[in-house]
């Protein structure tokens, strides 16, 4: 059981305990053997003109602090070399709400990471930025905006249907200046709040980092608390992803369960919905993609021409930084961008390419089972990878959404045929 302490500076201990990890909240310590978590957040939301609501800044608090433990504590420590055993302790502004939520967090967090976790709250957390007068700019809405196809469809989509979002990018090296040319391109830069979560620790990091998306979507519910009505309408957190993504079905047996990303996985998306609605947090997470693929998202955008200006700026790639900021092309994101880009007849000339432009000649471990997937697929049906994962799903969900993973499954068989993989 490793133990991760999260905390303002004022309450880190004189002597510090030699079995944990201790994490700074906001500031620096400076202090040897002490990390710190997101130490520009607060400067950077007074500077938009935000003033987030405290039960929205507390669930920040916890989405940073696990995001953090998450990246501070590696897995191949673990007995099993993946799956870890994490007390993590956060201290809130009302820490009374959170405890009496903690079953709850602690299963949705041990679905999305695949790690028993065990959570401890406590009072005297940093208070949330304070600011004379909230602005909102106008915003109805809040849409993530990643850099990637998706948000960037999503908000092209909102703004041509006459909505205006307030867009909110989590910083992540090498999409900073993607994040802000499409802000600007779209909605005007002075609607763009792009924060980061940064954190420092001693030590390795763990490169898995399952945890990364709760710091997106506590982003997004800081800003959906700024911007509530006084009558405290929920205010629609759209979240543009493609429901093939989404559901990341396992292709093959090297991603079954917690190997899988969960990022916007339904399960993961309703214990978020349930845990906001317990606790006051006004915001409806909204999907209007979650029954297509990233192709037709592409074949039904709102502005084709705005689009295509834009997309071969966006980025895929899964190993992206690992690469020198160059997609990999063969990695199972970059196939399903490929594979969209070929079913909706868009020219594909992604800025600096793909290191694997001819998959038909990659080792890939993702080429290989996206091959076997579809081979399988075609042979047995789409129930042959469905099964037991869609039991979450009511019968109408289910049958929508196995017709959207068979659909993803076409695009992904199409791009390999195109490459004469198969």
């Amino acid at each position: 059981m490793k133990k991760v302490i999260c905390c303002p500076v004022e309450h880190l201990p004189k002597r510090l305990d030699p079995e944990a990890l201790y994490l700074s909240m906001f500031s620096s310590a400076g202090r040897d053997g002490i990390g710190h978590v997101a130490l520009e957040l607060p400067t950077a939301v007074r500077r938009d003109k935000l003033a987030p609501s405290a039960r929205a800044w507390d669930f920040a608090n916890i989405a940073l602090a696990v995001a953090a433990t998450d990246k501070a504590i590696l897995r191949k420590h673990s007995a099993d070399g993946w799956t870890r055993m994490i007390d993590l302790t956060v201290y809130l502004t009302d820490p009374e709400v959170w405890n009496a939520r903690c079953s709850e967090l602690e299963s949705m967090l041990r679905f999305l990471t695949g790690d028993f976790w065990i959570l401890n709250f406590r009072s005297g957390g940093v208070k949330p930025p304070k600011i004379k007068k909230s602005e909102n700019r106008g915003a109805d809405c809040i849409c993530l905006l990643s850099g990637g196809i998706d948000s960037l469809v999503g908000a092209i989509d909102l703004t041509a249907n006459g909505k205006k979002p307030l867009f909110v990018s989590q910083v992540v090296r090498g999409d900073k200046g993607t994040q802000s040319k499409f802000a600007t391109t779209i909605g005007g830069l002075e609607r763009h709040c792009q924060w980061s979560f940064a954190v420092r620790h001693p030590g390795n990091s763990e490169k898995s980092t399952r945890a990364r998306s709760i710091v997106f979507f506590a982003f997004a519910a800081l800003a959906a608390s700024s911007i509530t009505s006084s009558n405290q309408k929920h205010v629609d957190i759209v979240v543009p992803e493609n429901g093939f993504i989404s559901l990341n079905v396992p292709l093959g047996p090297m991603r079954l369960g917690s190997l899988s990303t969960k990022t916007t996985h339904p399960i993961y998306m309703n214990a978020i919905q349930k845990l906001w609605d317990a606790v006051g947090i006004h915001a409806s997470l909204v999907f209007p993609y979650r029954y297509l693929t990233k192709g037709e998202m592409l074949k039904k955008c709102s502005n084709r021409k705005k689009l295509v200006s834009l997309i071969n700026y966006s980025t895929s790639c899964g190993k992206y930084q690992r690469h020198n900021l160059t997609h990999c092309g063969e990695c199972l994101p970059c196939l399903i961008r490929r594979a969209a880009f070929l079913e909706a007849k868009f020219k594909d000339t992604t800025v600096k390419g793909y290191l694997r432009k001819n998959i038909s000649k990659s080792n890939s471990e993702d080429v290989a089972a996206a091959t076997n997937a579809y081979l399988q697929y075609k042979n047995e049906g789409i129930r042959r990878f469905t099964g037991g994962t869609l039991s979450f799903a009511s019968y109408t969900d289910r049958e929508q959404y196995e017709s959207v993973v068979a659909r993803g499954m076409d695009e992904l068989g199409k791009l390999l045929i195109h490459h004469g993989v198969i």
